[in-house]
């Protein structure tokens, strides 16, 4: 028995096709997007080499009271001074741009989804597959309908950036919601709360912790899509390793490959940092 096959394919090509007429709003996403990028690469423009430096150590300082800070300052100095010196400066900062921007339209996006799955099962069982979904599909797969209403450059790798790196924050929004004891829920509810004020004044605060743990790991998921996104040009060191590749030329590879380690641990122990003041001040 022969059995035809599915054209799933064509399926999928019709769908991109239909939706490439609504071509005003995909402009609409575009401009949106490109303020964004725009304003954080101007901010990073703005500022000179050691101004900016001087400006992590003061947010590390910040995030660190309380813990021990002096070693990873010296990295984050010696780092930051590296990459200056290989000529990665402003690679660097389109770097952060891409990461910075993807994570924070994933937050404001993921936060109230995880917000709903909390408050709604019916919600939790349609969104939850959507994020098995997002997260199991190869991030190559996110380019060629990214290039197809976008076009090429740092609004497509910032739009597959966000699509990549968004569940995470939705997951563990909505574990840390649900995680807040049930009693103390009674006891909200016996002083009359109502849900907003409830998800304000306790969900929320006592679900911090969790939800932090969700944004530093949307924060290293957009870092780890930077190479992925040059293909489709989208700027930053990314690029130069994939240059790299193209000339195999293992240095620069390398080099690069090290200016993106350097970024990756200065984000994640800064992200980590907020979360362990949060539970220093629950433990206060």
């Amino acid at each position: 028995m022969n059995i035809g096959q599915i054209p799933l394919a064509e399926w999928i090509n019709s769908g991109v096709d239909w939706l490439s007429q609504f071509t005003g709003f995909f402009y609409s996403v575009t401009i949106f997007f490109q303020v964004i990028i725009d304003g954080i690469q101007w901010a990073f423009d703005f500022l000179p080499q050691w101004v900016f430096i001087l400006v992590v150590l003061a947010l590390t300082y910040w995030v660190k009271r309380g813990q021990k800070k002096i070693s990873f300052m010296v990295f984050e100095v010696l780092g930051l001074l590296l990459i200056w010196n290989l000529g990665y400066w402003r690679d660097m900062t389109q770097t952060l741009t891409l990461v910075l921007s993807s994570s924070l339209i994933a937050i404001v996006v993921g936060i109230p989804l995880g917000i709903w799955m909390a408050k709604s099962s019916r919600a939790e069982i349609v969104i939850k597959p959507i994020l098995d979904f997002m997260q199991t599909l190869p991030a190559f797969v996110y380019l060629i309908p990214a290039v197809s209403f976008f076009g090429i450059g740092m609004v497509p790798g910032v739009l597959a950036s966000v699509i990549f790196a968004t569940p995470p924050t939705v997951r563990m929004t909505n574990l840390g919601i649900r995680q807040v004891p049930s009693d103390l829920i009674e006891v909200a509810d016996s002083f009359g709360s109502t849900s907003w004020q409830k998800l304000i004044k306790l969900q929320l605060p006592l679900a911090k912790t969790t939800i932090m743990s969700g944004i530093n790991q949307t924060m290293m998921l957009g870092l780890s899509m930077v190479v992925i996104a040059s293909m489709i040009g989208a700027l930053g060191l990314g690029t130069q390793v994939y240059f790299a590749v193209g000339r195999n030329d293992a240095g620069a590879g390398f080099a690069a490959g090290i200016a993106v380690v350097i970024v990756a641990i200065i984000l994640d122990r800064i992200t980590q940092s907020f979360n362990k003041t949060s539970k220093k001040r629950g433990n206060d």
